[in-house]
């Protein structure tokens, strides 16, 4: 039982319950602090999910960047400079699409998030520290790359360009936490990996995150602008100084839409799960 769970636990002299009662604003948000300790310990716990998010970004990078891409030049910017933007867009996914996802799945199999039902804890409070987690772990990725980067490749870019990449993958990367909360309550523990992983690397590929858009094959070519990755990505490779091929206007307005859509089927799948328990 987590830190935000023995917090809630104190005598109270109102015969109300707790969760429906309503608490001081600062309550609600030492419950939230909590909450943010505790999933930020409990993912660094668990390194099946740490390291391989961590690892494949910057495996990526420095295999097709560093080893094979050095020197080589993407229109009016170099390889290391372009791969810096998208597989940055290809750690933030998989870090917020893994956490909600995967996560959600494998704890609702343990019976975790049924336990969280009995607890005194407001739903959207678990969720949203979850959400700044994932954030935590995004930022930390991009980090990582931004070193590597900077430090081995030679990309050189202005403060404020490494500051507003870093800022908008990150946040860039909610409305996928969005969409894995709608796979984390369809999928059960055993298949949630196997669908998210059909789903995020096809996904990755027809973005344009692997190679860049100007190559892909003329059927993925045609697909990419109506995928959520292509959008993220391409605003990214904006703020390196990378030719793009959709407008700051058309990337936030789909990736607002798809996350109003994800959210949508994700708290009605969320619902589903929660009656069928009872």
């Amino acid at each position: 039982m987590n830190a935000a769970t023995e917090s809630l636990n104190a005598p109270d002299s109102s015969s109300a319950p707790v969760f429906h009662r309503r608490a001081p604003r600062r309550r609600y948000l030492r419950i939230f602090g909590l909450e943010t300790r505790a999933e930020l310990m409990k993912m660094v716990r668990m390194p099946a999910f740490v390291v391989p998010a961590f690892a494949f970004p910057l495996m990526f990078y420095a295999l097709f960047g560093l080893a094979f891409g050095r020197g080589q030049e993407i229109g009016p910017v170099t390889m290391l400079g372009y791969l810096l933007a998208t597989y940055g867009a290809f750690g933030v996914i998989g870090a917020n699409l893994f956490s909600f996802g995967v996560g959600i799945a494998v704890e609702r199999g343990q019976g975790w998030m049924l336990l969280k039902r009995a607890m005194p804890l407001p739903p959207l409070i678990h969720f949203l520290a979850r959400m700044v987690v994932g954030m935590v772990f995004s930022l930390l990725i991009l980090v990582g790359l931004f070193a590597l980067g900077g430090f081995f490749g030679g990309v050189a870019l202005p403060l404020p360009a490494w500051v507003k990449l870093a800022a908008w993958l990150t946040v860039g990367g909610l409305p996928f936490a969005a969409f894995g909360l709608f796979f984390g309550y369809l999928c059960g523990p055993n298949s949630a990996p196997a669908v998210i992983n059909l789903l995020y690397l096809p996904l990755s590929f027809a973005s344009g995150l692997w190679m860049p858009y100007e190559v892909l094959p003329g059927f993925f070519k045609a697909l990419a602008p109506w995928l959520p990755a292509f959008h993220l990505a391409q605003q990214g490779l904006g703020i390196v100084g990378a030719e793009t091929h959709a407008s700051w206007t058309q990337s936030i307005v789909y990736l607002s839409a798809f996350t109003v859509v994800s959210l949508v089927a994700g708290i009605a799948a969320y619902r589903r799960d929660q009656e069928s328990w009872g």
